[in-house]
């Protein structure tokens, strides 16, 4: 089976396109659009995160759960939407932690291709869901992928920062190297979390870091 995915990327999870999970995958998300489904986001995006960030540019990992529901949102970076969509709630404190902890002025541009450029892998742990509707693709098999994807950076990888914000993505943690690489665990960005992300400062965190490995900082300011 042949997957469009960027070449380092392909090369790297090939062992993973071959297993009999990733056929079955496939084969869903076609049974789905064959039943009338619409899936976000637009099949020539799932992949997009690694089309922007190939492994060997990898800084840093924000992880995310699903691929937003709704029109015109998804666009395969995890918190991220096209230009002229509005920012969802998460992004703009996302946005607000980000001037509070650099003392920059964001744009309110809620297209994130800026960082992924920059190596930062905007990953959902699901890669596409049913529209309007949270979470219905969580148990057709892109955890499992995700997943692999996770232990790949950690084992391959130098000195690369994980957010990890919220439970779920928290849990992620245990297939992480802490050694070779920053952990950064923080509540969502959700106002759900009532405030508790605020002060989180993930990106000064994330730089000094980077800047300490010699790998360089990322301009967070879009």
């Amino acid at each position: 089976m042949t997957v469009q995915i960027e070449q380092s990327w392909k090369e790297a999870l090939q062992s993973e396109f071959d297993k009999p999970y990733f056929a079955e995958l496939v084969g869903y998300l076609h049974a789905e659009k064959r039943a009338g489904k619409v899936i976000y986001p637009p099949g020539p995006q799932i992949f997009r995160a690694f089309e922007l960030t190939p492994v060997g540019s990898v800084k840093v990992v924000i992880l995310g759960q699903d691929p937003y529901h709704g029109p015109g949102q998804a666009m395969g970076l995890s918190f991220s939407v096209p230009d002229g969509v509005p920012a969802p709630p998460s992004l703009r404190n996302i946005f607000r932690e980000a001037e509070d902890d650099l003392g920059i002025r964001m744009s309110g541009r809620p297209n994130l291709e800026g960082w992924a450029r920059q190596g930062v892998l905007l990953l959902n742990a699901m890669l596409t869901v049913r529209a309007g509707e949270p979470s219905s693709h969580d148990a057709i098999g892109w955890q499992q992928f995700t997943d692999a994807v996770i232990r790949y950076i950690s084992d391959n990888c130098e000195h690369v920062v994980f957010m990890l914000w919220g439970n779920y993505a928290r849990s992620k943690a245990a297939f992480i190297d802490h050694s070779r690489h920053l952990v950064l665990e923080a509540a969502h960005p959700s106002p759900l979390a009532r405030g508790a992300f605020f002060g989180s400062r993930p990106f000064s965190k994330a730089n000094r870091y980077l800047e300490a490995t010699g790998r360089g900082p990322v301009d967070w300011q879009l």
